[in-house]
């Protein structure tokens, strides 16, 4: 056999002497490298039509394919195998196909593993669907698959009389998509049933197959020998985990859209996300993140270090050198970033800000609140059930937006809530950048920014099991990464037992730092701002105030930085907002123009302001 053969059907040829039956599950619906008459080369041919070149090589003038939808046909429809069939079985084939009961079907089955005259297969197509349950057999599936494991033990290796040559059975072939698809006690303890698993092609099948596709590329034959092996090196590289039908229609793809060797990776993207647009290399994307650090910083305040390390990682996204280092890297999320650091400081606003940057709207940003799925059996929510189970086919909440926006950035939030087994699902979408969800269907993540936030590492727990605070407002910034890094670090190797998952985080840990008392106060104004916009919008109010109330104001806001920008708009809330609401509810605002705050003052424990409308 050829080594490019598929290994299963290697495994046919050498054991039909000893096997009398297979059973063919797994990658049965893609296409394989064989060896067909008239070419030089292997060709990619289905499943059946590489079979039955298998067979014929050993001497087979005829292989039968049944399937519950159409019946009993021969295999290559033409005239020699179909006048075979007919005069060994007593078939009529004149219409293609003929219409086959149980009953007849078991009789044929019978013939077939004694016939001498000549050497036959029999193909079971489609043997999922042989029964509904195989666990619940009616009287006529129990009798049929009592009949053919009978055969199976009790079938002889024959020499025919028409080619002679070595014994080799006659054998019966179920094609299945799962094994667990016949029941169970059929290939129990019979040494004479092969189980052959079809996997996906590995990276060498895969370019043997690019060899064979790469003339339909366009200026593939006059392209030279470097860029020949670059096209054909990036056409096995992103195709991995696919199936050589995914190849072909790769192929067939890029021929529409007339696509040459120097678009391989896009017509691999395309095929994968279905989108030809590509973000990621439009010409105004570089230079919005060239200037991006003061818009950034803007809306995220007092997180320079954070900021400068996240556009590092996104300018390496841009550039295409996600995972550079790797032999193939093509096919992980364009970045992978952890957010670390106290509550309220802008985490996830970060998220938000890339987001905007990046595909124009936050539209595109889908969070994922892990507190949700702190419970492993709510992992079937977030990436689909598994097959057998209630909602398998309906996918699961991430697969189904990533593929609705394959182009987004996915945030997972407060990623240490969720269970360890679901944590275990994204070493393949940080390795593999793919996801497989319950119905089968292939999400891929390639194109995807994913962002994980986490407050690790500000508490932890002291020798007696105690939580006690890490770091604390007023360390420096050093002092909160080191410590921060070490305890995320400590987290993932020793609490949960997964230093693979921080391996393929890598250096991509971006720690932020406390709110000073600075940047508390820019915050603090940012919000004002808001809010005078706000009564502008709604109650044509301009607001005033002096600076007198504004200190005393901020003072109340960013006396306790410990809950960052979301402690001084809950503050501000308290303090401004509801009693600025409590007395404008009283007052007309017919006819005004401003609203001056002239006082404010806690009274009876409730804070209350003073207002004179003008």
């Amino acid at each position: 056999m050829s080594e490019q053969t598929p290994r299963w059907l290697a495994d046919v040829a050498r054991t039909l002497p000893i096997r009398s039956q297979f059973v063919v599950s797994g990658n049965i619906r893609d296409t394989f490298l064989a060896r067909v008459p008239g070419q030089s080369s292997p060709a990619l041919v289905p499943l059946q039509r590489a079979l039955w070149e298998t067979l014929r090589a050993s001497g087979f003038g005829c292989m039968l394919v049944y399937d519950p939808a159409d019946g009993i046909r021969a295999y290559p429809d033409e005239p020699e195998p179909r006048q075979l069939a007919e005069r060994l079985f007593g078939l009529k084939l004149a219409g293609g196909a003929q219409m086959l009961s149980l009953e007849s079907l078991t009789n044929l089955m019978r013939q077939l593993t004694g016939e001498r005259q000549a050497r036959c297969a029999l193909v079971m197509d489609f043997a999922s669907r042989l029964t509904r349950q195989p666990t619940q057999l009616v009287e006529a599936e129990h009798r049929f698959f009592v009949v053919a494991e009978k055969l199976s033990l009790q079938a002889a290796p024959v020499v025919t009389q028409e080619g002679g040559g070595s014994p080799l059975f006659n054998p019966i072939f179920w094609l299945l998509n799962r094994a667990q698809d016949l029941p169970s006690w059929f290939t129990l303890d019979s040494e004479r049933v092969a189980s052959l698993v079809i996997s996906r092609p590995d990276y060498e099948v895969r370019m043997a197959a690019a060899q064979q596709l790469a003339p339909l590329f366009v200026g593939f034959a006059q392209a030279e020998a470097p860029a020949r092996d670059r096209f054909l090196k990036s056409f096995a590289d992103g195709t991995e985990g696919m199936t050589l039908s995914a190849l072909a229609d790769i192929t067939q793809l890029a021929d529409r859209q007339r696509l040459g060797v120097a678009d391989i990776e896009d017509a691999v993207r395309c095929y994968k996300v279905g989108q030809f647009d590509n973000p990621w290399k439009k010409d105004y994307l570089r230079e919005k993140v060239r200037g991006a650090q003061a818009v950034i910083e803007e809306r995220v305040k007092g997180q320079h270090a954070a900021v400068v390390k996240t556009l590092d990682i996104l300018k390496r996204s841009i550039m295409g050198l996600t995972g550079a280092q790797a032999r193939s890297g093509g096919n992980r999320p364009r970045g992978v970033l952890f957010f670390a650091g106290p509550t309220g400081v802008g985490k996830t606003e970060l998220a938000k800000t890339l987001t905007q940057l990046i595909f124009g709207n936050e539209r595109a940003y889908l969070r994922f609140d892990m507190s949700e799925f702190a419970e492993e059996h709510t992992g079937a929510r977030l990436l689909g059930a598994p097959p057998g189970y209630v909602g398998f086919d309906a996918g699961g909440e991430l697969t189904n937006a990533v593929r609705e926006k394959p182009f987004s950035v996915v945030l997972f939030d407060e990623i240490e809530k969720a269970h360890p087994r679901i944590l275990d699902k994204f070493l393949q979408i940080l390795e593999d950048g793919r996801l497989t969800d319950g119905s089968g269907e292939t999400t891929y993540f390639s194109e995807t920014i994913i962002v994980f936030t986490s407050n690790l590492g500000i508490y932890v727990e002291d020798a007696q099991g105690q939580r006690v605070q890490n770091v604390k407002p007023g360390d420096s910034y050093e002092t909160v990464q080191s410590r921060v890094r070490g305890a995320i670090g400590d987290y993932f190797k020793f609490r949960l037992s997964r230093p693979e998952i921080l391996n393929r985080i890598g250096d991509n840990i971006v720690v932020f730092n406390f709110i000073t008392p600075e940047v508390g106060e820019q915050i603090f104004d940012g919000m004002l701002r808001n809010i005078a916009r706000r009564l502008r919008e709604e109650l044509k109010l301009r607001l005033v105030m002096s600076a007198e109330i504004r200190r005393n104001l901020l003072a109340r806001c960013t006396e306790d930085l410990s809950n960052g920008g979301r402690g001084i708009g809950n503050m501000l809330e308290s303090a401004f907002i509801n009693p600025v609401s409590r007395a404008l509810f009283e007052h007309s605002l017919e006819g005004k123009q401003s609203v001056m705050v002239t006082g404010i003052a806690d009274v009876d424990q409730v804070v209350t302001v003073t207002l004179q409308l003008q």
